[in-house]
């Protein structure tokens, strides 16, 4: 099994992630770092994420990880996750600092609307646009995944899979070797590990 870095930027769903990563893979290896070299020799990068856009921005800029991120996200097989996925973007109406810019959009602020809740805590049905896509493998329509955000990027042309909260969220995004998700898979039950065990396997 190919060798994973999991990028420590000291983000609130670090060992979730590490530990649904033993669970399905306890062979797997993982190596949660902060060092540049050791991410650029990876095969396969995850970039956990929670919280606030310049938090998380700033944490990877503190670590000088911004260039070997990028970089990662290019030319391997990369999964931004929640913040992670919204770090890929060009920016955030929720803050003032520059993403990592792979994608060019910024991502937005969901629109309130009666009755509805603005953080979109819980769980959410997926809406699947590319259900023969490789990470979807064993992923039904309409699997149900868990969201904790504020923020969003609209749905494009490299989105896989939809969810609606007020307005139509990209849930999920593929682009090459590279994947991003808006909700936690760690946190999404049987249908988020097996999606990690399509990264890990794929």
């Amino acid at each position: 099994m190919s060798a994973v870095a999991v990028a420590d930027c000291g983000v609130g769903n670090l060992h979730s992630v590490l530990g649904a990563i033993a669970r399905i893979a306890p062979a797997a290896e993982v190596v949660l770092t902060d060092d540049a070299a050791v991410i650029a020799k990876a095969d396969k990068v995850i970039l956990p994420g929670d919280g606030n856009f310049d938090a998380c921005m700033r944490a990877i800029d503190e670590r000088d990880l911004r260039g070997v991120l990028r970089e990662a996200a290019t030319a391997k097989p990369f999964w931004g996750i929640c913040a992670g996925m919204q770090a890929l973007f060009a920016g955030s109406e929720e803050g003032g600092r520059k993403g990592l810019g792979v994608f060019s959009e910024c991502v937005r602020k969901l629109p309130p609307a009666p009755g509805l809740k603005i953080p979109h805590m819980g769980w959410n049905r997926a809406k699947l646009l590319a259900p023969q896509h490789p990470m979807l493998a064993g992923i039904a329509e309409g699997e149900r995944f868990y969201f904790v955000h504020s923020y969003y990027a609209a749905p494009d042309e490299n989105t896989v899979a939809a969810a609606t909260h007020g307005a139509e969220i990209c849930a999920m995004r593929a682009r090459g070797d590279l994947f991003a998700t808006q909700f936690h898979p760690e946190k999404s039950g049987a249908p988020g590990e097996q999606l990690l065990r399509n990264f890990l396997t794929g």
